[in-house]
């Protein structure tokens, strides 16, 4: 049995001066196994969420709007929830050379100037800023490995 491709690692990268960023190899090939319904597997959905920018598979956004969308009587907050994800939800299509135009309005939203790190997520990847990204990296998480056994999920380390 084959298991599904998920993307993992952290990688730094630099926008051109068109704000286009090349996708890893390993992430295209993530991309081109979940293209989604009509897809070809080169376009993918970038999203705002926790201070990043965060890039779903076609297949996998598909899934997830759908749950959403069978939300009724959301609360007001789950209603802001979704503005910002889906608000800001850009469908992106990947160039001949891999590569993909970030907007100004994810850029800002997330503080990226010119130089970015990619930090794989299983399902999803993450586009960061590196001040971010050091920042958010910099927590005690001391604690987590009891939530984890809570959930049940065993952390062989």
């Amino acid at each position: 049995m084959q298991s599904q491709l998920l993307f993992r690692g952290r990688l730094k990268r630099s926008l051109d001066p068109k704000h286009r960023l090349m996708l890893p190899s390993a992430f295209r090939e993530v991309l081109a196994s979940r293209p989604g319904r009509g897809g070809d597997g080169n376009t993918f959905m970038l999203t705002c969420y926790d201070g990043c920018l965060a890039g779903f598979p076609m297949a996998d956004w598909q899934v997830f709007e759908a749950s959403l969308a069978s939300v009724q009587n959301a609360s007001r907050k789950l209603r802001d929830f979704r503005r910002l994800i889906i608000g800001s939800a850009e469908e992106l299509t990947l160039d001949a050379q891999g590569r993909v135009r970030l907007s100004d309005a994810h850029m800002v939203y997330a503080g990226i100037h010119k130089d970015v790190e990619l930090v794989g997520q299983l399902e999803k990847f993450e586009i960061w800023s590196p001040e971010l990204l050091a920042r958010t990296l910099e927590q005690d998480f001391s604690d987590v490995a009891a939530e984890l056994v809570d959930r049940g999920v065993d952390l062989p380390l």
